[in-house]
């Protein structure tokens, strides 16, 4: 064998390579993982697993609403008539994913948002 260990090799010439062998069977799969969120899984105490859950929950309607004023603001931003980009209530409900009318809301709202900052 070659020092490359690759099989022979022709003198002056490039290394050979093999194929990788066919796999005649399926590896195994690996287990699945189970699910992991926030550790709730683990709290067996019922009072200790609603407040917990309660919590969470809690923390990420806030979270929620916070990304919604967020979103506001930038669609009021996006929508401003003093900026040469300005989008229309469509093209930014067509970004978001909502309807026009949805959208034509959102505007307003972030403009009360943005208004209060200033």
């Amino acid at each position: 064998m070659s020092e490359s260990g690759q099989g022979r090799e022709p003198s002056g010439s490039q290394p050979q390579f093999r194929r990788p062998a066919a796999l005649f069977f399926e590896p195994p799969a690996e287990p699945a993982d189970e699910e992991h969120f926030f550790s709730l899984e683990s709290i067996n105490d019922p009072h200790e697993l609603l407040g917990r859950a309660t919590e969470l929950a809690t923390a990420f309607q806030s979270a929620a609403d916070r990304s919604v004023e967020y979103q506001a603001m930038a669609a009021a931003q996006l929508a401003d008539p003093t900026r040469f980009d300005r989008l229309t209530p469509a093209a930014i409900a067509d970004r978001a994913g909502w309807t026009e009318d949805y959208a034509v809301k959102m505007i307003e709202f972030g403009r009360g948002l943005l208004g209060r900052r200033a």
